[in-house]
């Protein structure tokens, strides 16, 4: 199966049923799949006149109730950022997927980048944080994007699938589980405020149409959900918890592989990249070599990097122009190599393993 239509398809099993968007080159293809499928499961698909009004239909759907994506690339991106930082700020569960092309502007419509990685983490304004994923296999783009609807729910937060045009238009076998695990959101209970949050920092979430009278609103508001946007404390600790609710499950959010845990030269790669630091570690098979695969790029989870305790140097590949690596340097006095690539094309095995040679 192709990355896109594994997408959709593990946006369908994990109970999508609304998706709203707008086509752009390379993630168009989860929206046909989406247009196809999601009638026939009871669900809805709009085309919206852009992608502004295509994620503020999400974020509508989401108050329903309904489990609601979006899918785009660079330009559409870049468009939606005002209206991600709305559900941040109001707690909006939803899924949104980036094909990462090469930008800035319309750049390369048709070939591979993961230059938005920094974008969906600081793209809108404010102070924030999220939760953003990043398949490397058409298996994960299917496990990944299931699993993003669950973390969407359990935080009530935007969830990003980071993927690229090389993972997006692959074609692999794809293992259709028999279930996939659903972690529905947590309900508001009768009596409470609706954006009143217990020890889990996360509030019950009271769904329209449910019972429920709830202000929704990006000001600044109390727990009742009023505006309140004077309001120095106010402010402070409603931003304080939003940031909060995520980066302290940082280490319990993190997902990756680890190989060869005691290598002193340590690979750390997300999407693509890692397909061409497997076939190098496949080639040379060499036992100080090792591997830190990121499933989960935000938050980053600072404690990974203390798996590799002997690790003297930290390669980075990566489709930019070094912007994880800019995270890791944050938070290790070892060593660390940027090995950026620009221009669509994937790094070339036999390059990396050359840089080995050159370290050696």
């Amino acid at each position: 199966m192709q990355g896109n239509t594994a997408c959709a398809e593990g946006a369908l099993a994990a109970g999508c049923r609304f998706f709203g968007g707008y086509p752009i080159t390379p993630s168009t293809e989860i929206a046909e799949h989406m247009a196809l499928k999601l009638p026939k499961t009871g669900g809805v698909f709009i085309q919206m006149e852009d992608e502004i009004a295509g994620i503020a239909a999400v974020i509508g759907a989401s108050w329903t109730g309904a489990r609601a994506m979006t899918a785009t690339s660079g330009p559409g991106f870049s468009l939606m950022m005002e209206n991600l930082g709305f559900a941040v700020m109001t707690e909006t569960p939803c899924v949104v997927v980036n094909i990462q092309r090469g930008g800035p502007s319309t750049g390369q419509p048709t070939m591979a980048a993961q230059g938005d990685m920094l974008q969906c983490r600081f793209g809108s304004h404010g102070d924030y944080s999220v939760i953003a994923l990043s398949p490397a296999s058409v298996q994960e783009m299917y496990d990944l994007t299931a699993e993003a609807f669950n973390l969407a729910d359990r935080f009530r937060i935007p969830v990003f699938v980071m993927a690229d045009e090389i993972i997006g238009h692959m074609r692999e076998k794809l293992v259709v589980p028999d279930t996939v695990t659903r972690d529905d959101r947590i309900p508001l209970q009768k009596g409470n405020l609706p954006f009143r949050a217990g020890d889990s920092l996360v509030p019950g979430f009271p769904a329209f149409g449910k019972g429920y009278g709830v202000h929704v609103t990006g000001l600044t508001h109390d727990e009742r959900g009023y505006p309140c946007a004077t309001s120095p404390s106010v402010h402070e600790d409603l931003v304080t918890r939003l940031v909060n609710k995520v980066e302290s499950a940082r280490n319990t959010i993190a997902s990756c592989d680890v190989i060869n845990p005691d290598a002193q030269v340590v690979f750390i790669s997300y999407g693509a990249p890692s397909r061409a630091v497997e076939q190098v570690l496949h080639d040379i098979r060499r036992d100080d070599v090792g591997h830190l695969r990121l499933k989960v790029v935000w938050p980053f989870a600072e404690s990974l990097l203390s798996r590799f305790a002997n690790a003297e140097t930290f390669i980075v590949p990566e489709l930019n122009m070094g912007q994880i690596a800019r995270e890791i340097e944050r938070h290790t006095d070892r060593t660390v190599i940027p090995v950026p690539k620009l221009g669509g094309e994937l790094h070339n095995p036999s390059d990396l393993a050359r840089l080995l040679e050159e370290l050696a």
